[in-house]
């Protein structure tokens, strides 16, 4: 088999190639990622030189590139991960979302319908639902209500993809996943933020009063569940992916410092961003009861693990941070990528 795996250098992409590449020798990864910001190809130093492995460096929105990258593989399956994914940047500016998550979408499923690629997967986010009060879960059936920049992006590529199955009958699925946590996550999303700064003794940033509640999945639990919805589920199918782990914000940046053994005194509490969502909660039970799959680890147990990476992966974040991860690329690979 082989697949194409776009923002295979980004943190949820980086996961499904290496755990790929790890459980499933047979696949073949043709990897796509523009190396923006949140593309690390040190994440994937663990399979340099794997043959089973291309990576190639191109913007998911080029249809000229990635028209090429389709005209010189057969690929049997499409997971769409790349996106940009930072509600605070959206808020900035808007216009990458639009280019990247909706109108790369657009390409991918125009090329995959032109190559007659056998199933095309669209991983997308709880955050397109918009957001809950204080008792409820997202169902698969709730309506798409998003209220950033970044989920109406993301909400759009879903109609995309859900006028590809009924105009057109593509073999297309989705996933919408609840928050992914773990290793290789960029240092400016939550729990990789809090533990750096925890370690470096800096202010920990919590967003108003903290009480804003995510649902958390780690990211191997999510991958693992994007590949059953990819071999199992029905063409046209969407299945909510969550941890069932319901947590406040404030919470989760405690247990953090309780862990690390750093006092409550370093929460730094900052005005709260525009339009923040209060509460998202998946109801994963149709993943369940169709495909039987649910999440194999608990937040806490999670948790413990992620922040034992980060403590052991100091180089890794260090260099994140300090924009230096950016030269590996030119290092290892200058010019010597392609399709």
């Amino acid at each position: 088999m082989k697949i194409l795996v776009t923002g295979g250098a980004g943190f949820i992409g980086s996961n499904f190639v290496l755990n790929t590449r790890a459980k499933r020798p047979d696949v073949t990864i043709v990897n796509v990622d523009l190396l923006t910001y949140a593309g690390n190809l040190e994440n994937l130093k663990a399979i340099e030189g794997d043959d089973k492995h291309l990576f190639v460096r191109a913007d998911v929105s080029d249809r000229e590139a990635m028209g090429a990258v389709f005209a010189a593989h057969e690929f049997d399956g499409v997971f769409h991960f790349a996106a940009e994914s930072h509600v605070d940047r959206s808020i900035l500016d808007a216009t990458p979302f639009v280019q990247n998550n909706v109108l790369g979408t657009q390409v991918l499923l125009d090329l995959s319908r032109e190559h007659n690629v056998g199933r095309y997967l669209q991983v997308s986010t709880d955050e397109v639902y918009g957001t809950l009060g204080a008792e409820g879960l997202f169902t698969e059936d709730t309506p798409i209500a998003p209220n950033s920049p970044y989920a109406a992006s993301k909400a759009a590529a879903d109609l995309l993809v859900r006028a590809a199955v009924n105009t057109h009958g593509m073999n297309a699925v989705m996933t919408r996943c609840s928050n992914n946590y773990g290793p290789f996550q960029f240092p400016e999303k939550l729990i990789p933020l809090m533990i750096a700064n925890a370690l470096e003794g800096k202010p920990l940033p919590v967003y108003g009063d903290g009480q804003q509640i995510r649902d958390w999945i780690h990211v191997d639990d999510h991958n693992e569940a994007v590949w059953v919805v990819f071999e199992q589920a029905e063409a046209g199918a969407v299945y909510n992916l969550g941890g069932n782990a319901e947590r406040a914000n404030l919470d989760v940046v405690k247990r953090i410092l309780s862990e690390l053994g750093k006092g409550e005194e370093l929460i730094n509490y900052v005005e709260d961003r525009p339009g923040h969502d209060r509460r998202y909660a998946m109801d994963a039970s149709r993943a369940l009861a169709d495909l039987g799959w649910s999440p194999r680890r608990t937040f806490e147990e999670g948790l413990s693990e992620t922040i034992r990476w980060y403590i052991e992966q100091r180089d890794w974040w260090e260099r994140v941070r300090s924009g230096a991860y950016r030269d590996y690329y030119e290092a290892q690979y200058g010019s010597r990528l392609g399709v």
